[in-house]
């Protein structure tokens, strides 16, 4: 495994996202031991930055991740989320990302991560309600009392990424990219990039579809993220199955699966990505670890970035309103 830096924070190249686990898809938490195989296996395999979220479960994905990293804390780049959970009363699901809904969620972040302090500490979504100057400066106050190390943003505009940087240096932003989501390369990525700021991409395998194993929808039960995503229904799916069908074929050609293919083509936009494929299973995160020693050739890599953006929308309506990017 190769280390990259998100501005002063070191991370494995690849990194894991938790969510899965317990939270987002049709068998999610069904399986905590496998789980908490997957996490050890990721730990061995060089694996250092470990993505959840207060609202996972809610709560739950942060349980898990204590009990699988006790006595492992010094081996991971923690990375947790705020901002999805109102505390004074409205509950899961809801913006608040004011300074007083920072402090308590923070407290019980520490708390169920069983931690005294979080490496990097995301906003999940922009809350319009506070500006975002007070919410990186809550960040910045957690900072000096060593609760938090590093702050970052998840799916903020340019203007947001701006003004929030002005007032706390921020680390990383993570925002779904991948072969089929490629819409922060004009807006996002260039401000990054000016800014010293790292990408984390989540969804980096297009929530399974990429891997070319998702041929139907039958399986998507109610509350699964997949069931009656635009780009899971009807004609779109079918167009977009054309897509996985070309990730395969290069795949076939340079002797790797279409998920380190995916994941291959992220890992050469750029030394400053750390993309974080979700899994819940042991095989995956080798599968998917075993892509930063895949090497794509100038054809390969032209041939992948022509391919035509994905049919619909990436989020239902209810969570297109939150996306800035």
């Amino acid at each position: 495994m190769r280390y990259i830096k998100l501005r002063d924070l070191e991370v494995s190249r690849i990194g894991l996202g938790a969510m899965g686990m317990s939270h987002g898809y049709t068998d999610s938490g069904t399986d905590e031991a496998e789980s908490i195989r997957t996490l050890h296996r990721a730990l061995e395999l060089g694996v250092t930055l470990i993505d959840t979220a207060e609202i996972y479960g809610p709560y739950t994905n942060e349980e898990l991740l204590a009990r699988a990293l006790k006595g492992r804390r010094e081996q991971v780049v923690l990375a947790t989320k705020f901002g999805l959970v109102a505390h004074s009363g409205a509950g899961p699901g809801n913006l608040d990302s004011s300074p007083a809904n920072i402090r308590t969620a923070v407290e019980g972040s520490l708390k169920r991560l069983g931690t005294d302090h979080i490496d990097l500490y995301y906003q999940h979504r922009v809350d319009p309600n506070t500006p975002i100057e007070e919410t990186a400066g809550a960040v910045g106050e957690l900072i000096a009392q060593g609760k938090v190390r590093a702050f970052g943003l998840s799916e903020a505009g340019p203007d947001t990424i701006r003004r929030a940087h002005a007032v706390q240096p921020v680390t990383a932003v993570q925002s779904e990219y991948s072969l089929w989501t490629r819409g922060i390369e004009d807006r996002i990525l260039p401000v990054l990039r000016e800014l010293g700021i790292g990408l984390v991409p989540f969804a980096p395998l297009g929530h399974g579809f990429l891997t070319g194993q998702i041929r139907s929808t039958d399986g998507f039960k109610e509350g699964d993220f997949r069931h009656g995503n635009p780009r899971f229904t009807g004609e779109n799916f079918q167009r977009n199955l054309a897509l996985a069908d070309e990730v395969q074929a290069v795949a076939a050609e340079a002797g790797a699966t279409p998920a380190q293919i995916a994941l291959a083509w992220l890992l050469a936009q750029g030394e400053d990505i750390a993309p974080i494929p979700g899994t819940k299973r042991v095989h995956r995160v080798e599968e998917n670890t075993a892509a930063d020693s895949v090497q794509l050739t100038a054809e390969q890599l032209s041939r992948l970035s022509s391919l035509p953006p994905a049919a619909g929308e990436t989020h239902n309506e209810a969570g297109r309103q939150m996306l800035e990017r």
